[in-house]
């Protein structure tokens, strides 16, 4: 039923501040839709931002979000980059278990406090199939 994600949305405390670290660090795009809402858009994806309170279909909270992003870059080439942009490695590189098997993972923190993931599948991994869909 489902095949990918479009977009997920991250509840922040100042979007334009969300926005520019995201493009800074992650070199995501910044792009403005509907009434002046803010989002960031990486391939064929997108990060809605959000302030408190301004969705009220969800019990979201600031700094509850915990995503994992994937990468083509080295180990070594992201934590350069964090370096030079002063973000802290809260953990990694570290192996960890993505959607298509193995991936190395180092973690850090946006200003807002969501846990972001930055991982890397091995070229075996990221070439497996995936695994049979099951039908209920």
């Amino acid at each position: 039923m489902i095949d990918s994600i479009d977009h997920i949305v991250l509840t922040v405390r100042d979007p334009d501040k969300a926005a520019a670290f995201y493009t800074r660090v992650l070199g995501m795009e910044p792009i403005t839709f509907g009434n002046g809402r803010r989002a960031l858009r990486f391939g064929n994806q997108k990060i809605n931002l959000q302030s408190l309170g301004q969705e009220t279909r969800n019990h979201a909270c600031i700094g509850s979000g915990d995503l994992c992003l994937l990468t083509q870059w080295p180990s070594d080439r992201i934590l350069s980059h964090l370096a030079a942009e002063g973000v802290a490695v809260v953990e990694g590189p570290v192996t960890k278990s993505g959607a298509r098997g193995p991936i190395t993972s180092i973690y850090i923190n946006d200003p807002d406090g969501n846990l972001v993931e930055i991982s890397r599948y091995d070229m075996n991994a990221a070439q497996a199939p995936r695994e049979k869909d099951v039908t209920p």
